[in-house]
């Protein structure tokens, strides 16, 4: 644990929490490391919860799959952020939904029930932490809502749009690498790979944007 804690410290769980006192709440929370290789599950669809997950390291996937093998991606975790709250304090018995390591990951995996419940060593930081996790929880439900809009375009160029517009004011640029491959753009966007991928060189030659790769540029717009 020693060697994450600067890591650990970056996330936003912990933002204005001394590094002090980072090593001592993590033992009282019951905290430890777990690392994951790329496509597997951490949590899978169904299983309890007891604990959230931070990533430390890599990214993570919230994902559904109906009965026929369709997977959609409802939301992206990257270094940072937390998962799995919405199941821990709900008031369901299981996950609806699986997270899955879209990269090698390392996950903090922590006891929500002790997060949100302070010791009877009273923490000096411990309201700071729940209050960073509330902020983290609506940030995650801006981020769902931010699907939603998508979902609620008819045509792939509509969805399309939605997400270039999303990204661009998520990286404050006209020019950003996106975070998903088209496998993973189009389980997100919840189109047929090969309709998206065709969608894309059609709306290039219209000038509505440019990319190599990943990479997408919708300075032509300007």
């Amino acid at each position: 644990m020693p060697n994450e804690i600067i890591k650990i410290k970056g996330s936003r769980l912990f933002e204005n929490i001394q590094e002090t006192e980072l090593t001592a709440m993590l033992n009282c929370l019951g905290a430890v490391t777990r690392s994951f290789q790329k496509s597997e599950f951490i949590f899978i669809e169904g299983s309890e919860l007891k604990q959230i997950g931070v990533v430390i390291e890599g990214t993570v996937h919230m994902v559904k799959e109906d009965i026929w093998g369709e997977k959609t991606i409802f939301a992206t975790m990257t270094s940072g952020e937390i998962f799995g709250e919405s199941f821990v304090c709900g008031d369901y018995s299981s996950s609806a939904v699986s997270f899955q390591a879209a990269t090698d990951c390392k996950i903090l995996c922590l006891s929500f029930h002790r997060v949100l419940c302070s010791c009877n060593k009273s923490c000096v930081y411990h309201h700071k932490l729940i209050e960073n996790m509330v902020t983290l929880i609506a940030r995650k439900n801006v981020k769902l809502m931010e699907k939603m809009d998508i979902l609620s375009k008819k045509s792939i160029r509509e969805r399309v749009l939605t997400w270039l517009s999303q990204q661009v004011q998520i990286n404050q640029s006209d020019k950003f690498e996106s975070p998903l491959g088209r496998i993973e753009l189009a389980d997100y966007l919840c189109v047929d790979r090969s309709a998206l991928t065709r969608e894309l060189s059609r709306m290039k030659t219209d000038g509505l944007l440019d990319y190599d790769k990943n990479t997408f540029s919708m300075e032509r717009l300007t």
